[in-house]
């Protein structure tokens, strides 16, 4: 993948930490892709946020800036570096109500996240992919998501059943 968009809660699940909206921890296996996914964007790909920062203030609020002691905060502490050949900063305008004009409006009507909107909306003007590894908005709105000609990559799949660790397991 050359050009992405990635969403908050891979480099989040890289790190063995549950996304905020999930109480159980990702599974091994839906770790290891977001470790995967990550090790081999840092190497050879691009990662798109918006010129405004509310992607990495996003980032801020659920990884470590120092880099340590996940590979999900080893990402967030490139995306501060701003590496030039890594990060790419693209312009994200608002509409005049405040939301993001390059979000489809069937999105905005289907109540996808609020917290999801940039990422959608960056995808959407950039035509590149938002990866994803466990928030369910993704999954949710799939069929809206790709009507409107935004793609997703599900590193975990698609069965939520297997993206966390349970009890009993």
């Amino acid at each position: 993948m050359k050009r992405c968009v990635v969403d908050t809660n891979v480099p989040i699940v890289a790190n063995g930490r549950p996304e905020p909206k999930e109480a159980h921890p990702p599974s091994a296996d839906c770790r290891m892709a977001a470790i995967s996914f990550l090790q081999g964007i840092l190497k050879s790909g691009r990662i798109l946020v918006d010129f405004a920062g509310e992607i990495q203030g996003e980032y801020r609020k659920h990884l470590n800036a120092g880099g340590q002691p996940g590979v999900g905060d080893r990402f967030y502490q490139e995306v501060l570096n701003s590496a030039p050949r890594l990060i790419e900063r693209v312009e994200l305008p608002r509409r005049e109500d405040g939301e993001y004009a390059d979000l489809p409006q069937a999105l905005i009507d289907t109540g996808f996240d609020p917290s999801d909107r940039k990422f959608a909306a960056l995808a959407h003007r950039e035509n590149v992919p938002v990866v994803n590894a466990t928030d369910s908005d993704w999954l949710d709105h799939r069929a809206t998501l790709e009507d409107n000609g935004i793609a997703v990559r599900f590193l975990c799949g698609c069965d939520r059943a297997a993206w966390f660790e349970r009890q009993g397991r």
